[in-house]
């Protein structure tokens, strides 16, 4: 797969420098993990300190919601934006900025003297968070010789699954023990040294004189893109179900958004996402797994809690380490699927993974609850074994053939793509679930009745798992030479 785009004076001016020099690239590599811990950190750090805040602030629940849902929209709607602006700029240079702003909204964060002064902090993180998720995967490609792409991607991975495992019990020892400001004021040094190592060991961005009148960023496209996602978002998110007012207003709103995106994008002359692009076979294919997977795991997540104690009869104290057993797996198997991918090749990895993964749901479908913890934990395992190797393979094939002035667009995409499928997870798939169980009031349903709709939810989930199968699949041949 080759994704090409004209170049321009802008293009030169984002294309990656010469790689870093062999003695660096551990540092370099230190410094993008850093932001891709940080950013993953805001996403999970943040939810165990909700009751504490709502007490502190003497505010609803709904209204505390905003701290989480505020970073969560910010990242979500400017992804594209921040990966296509690293394009233009250069990539170090709004990484740097983008930690700058994370270091100094996490301060304020800390030091937020009311509810919604401490939203408006989290959403600057978040658009902090937005600039390095886009750019991590894009500044590897400058970084890492081609050989080592794999096993970078794979240690980003390890330590994006650290981050989201790491959140909620960090933060409840940091509420605990020294009040919920300590949960946003620790990204203030981590930031600040990530920052300091980025900006001495990264590559400098390939010098070429620029002009404003030579970098055109498509405004309105941005616009109406961040609209349309955070409308989406919220559907996904508060709209309350697929039957309310709210809920279809929001849908619609995005469905309208998306319209008139594709609209401007196809007359302006230098479009945020050139529709080109999305139509290559390998990138498109990558795009749809990554969202159909991303769902897939959000049903782990949601459905977990829910068999543990319900199914299963585990109290909360057991339920949370059994919880951990996903994001445990995920970062222990990170860099081994890295090394495979280096060594066997992007394309045959990211289907080993989706059916790996395929299986692991289907096993999850059929094993009675009689099977206990292990029957659950075994093939939930596996699931998310799968889901390392195929994140890795699937990030690395989807970033390797992309020209230099892309790099960037295409990474904030695949970010996108991923978030999306996550908040469409929480919303879609917890939906086929409280459905299947029979009850809206999850917390009283009968045991026989839990377990069934875990069945239920993880064949849907086996159903999507096979689907992305096929997806790349079908890329692989056309892509295969001699094949259309």
């Amino acid at each position: 797969m080759s994704v090409s785009s004209p170049t321009g004076p802008t293009g030169s001016a984002a294309a990656s420098g010469p790689h870093a020099p062999p003695g660096s690239v551990r540092w370099a590599l230190a410094g993008l993990a850093g932001a891709m811990l940080l950013s993953s950190l805001g996403t999970s750090v943040a939810q165990v300190a909700l009751p504490t805040l709502a007490e502190a602030f003497g505010a609803s629940f709904p209204a505390v919601q905003w701290v989480v849902l505020g970073y969560l929209l910010a990242v979500t709607s400017l992804l594209v934006a921040a990966g296509r602006l690293g394009d233009l700029v250069g990539r170090r240079r709004l990484m740097l900025g983008g930690l700058a702003v994370f270091t100094g909204a996490s301060l304020l964060c800390g030091l937020a003297p009311g509810l919604w002064a401490l939203v408006a902090a989290r959403v600057a993180q978040g658009v902090g968070a937005a600039v390095m998720m886009a750019l991590t995967m894009a500044l590897v490609g400058g970084t890492v010789p081609k050989e080592r792409t794999g096993s970078a991607m794979g240690l980003l991975g390890t330590v994006s699954a650290v981050g989201t495992a790491l959140g909620p019990s960090l933060g409840g020892l940091l509420v605990t023990g020294l009040g919920w400001r300590a949960v946003f004021l620790l990204n203030v040094p981590l930031a600040a040294a990530t920052w300091a190592i980025v900006r001495r060991q990264l590559p400098a961005d390939h010098p070429h004189p620029t002009t404003a009148s030579t970098i055109r960023f498509d405004h309105a496209g941005t616009a109406v893109l961040a609209a349309t996602l955070t409308a989406y978002a919220l559907a996904m998110t508060l709209g309350g179900g697929p039957s309310t007012t709210l809920n279809l207003a929001l849908l619609t709103a995005a469905a309208l958004g998306a319209l008139l995106f594709v609209r401007i994008e196809a007359r302006t002359a230098a479009p945020l996402l050139r529709p080109a692009l999305l139509r290559r076979p390998g990138l498109g294919a990558g795009l749809t797994t990554s969202a159909l997977v991303s769902t897939v795991m959000m049903t782990t997540l949601v459905v977990g809690p829910f068999h543990l104690s319900g199914a299963l009869g585990l109290s909360a104290a057991v339920s949370g380490p059994a919880m951990s057993t996903g994001p445990a797996v995920a970062a222990l198997t990170g860099i081994p699927a890295g090394r495979l991918v280096d060594r066997l090749g992007a394309p045959a990895m990211t289907r080993l993974g989706l059916a790996v993964m395929a299986t692991g749901c289907a096993a999850l479908a059929v094993l009675p609850a009689s099977s206990g913890v292990p029957g659950y934990l075994a093939p939930l395992a596996a699931t998310t074994a799968g889901y390392a190797l195929f994140q890795t393979a699937n990030n690395a094939g989807v970033m390797a053939d992309v020209d230099s002035d892309q790099r960037g667009t295409v990474s904030g995409v695949l970010g996108l793509s991923r978030n999306l499928g996550l908040v469409t997870g929480t919303s879609v798939m917890g939906a086929v679930f409280a459905y299947a169980v029979g009850t809206g009031d999850l917390a009283t349903a009968p045991p026989a009745d839990v377990a069934a709709g875990t069945r239920t939810v993880f064949a849907v989930a086996a159903a999507l798992s096979a689907a992305a199968l096929l997806v790349a699949a079908s890329a692989t041949r056309r892509e295969r030479p001699g094949r259309a």
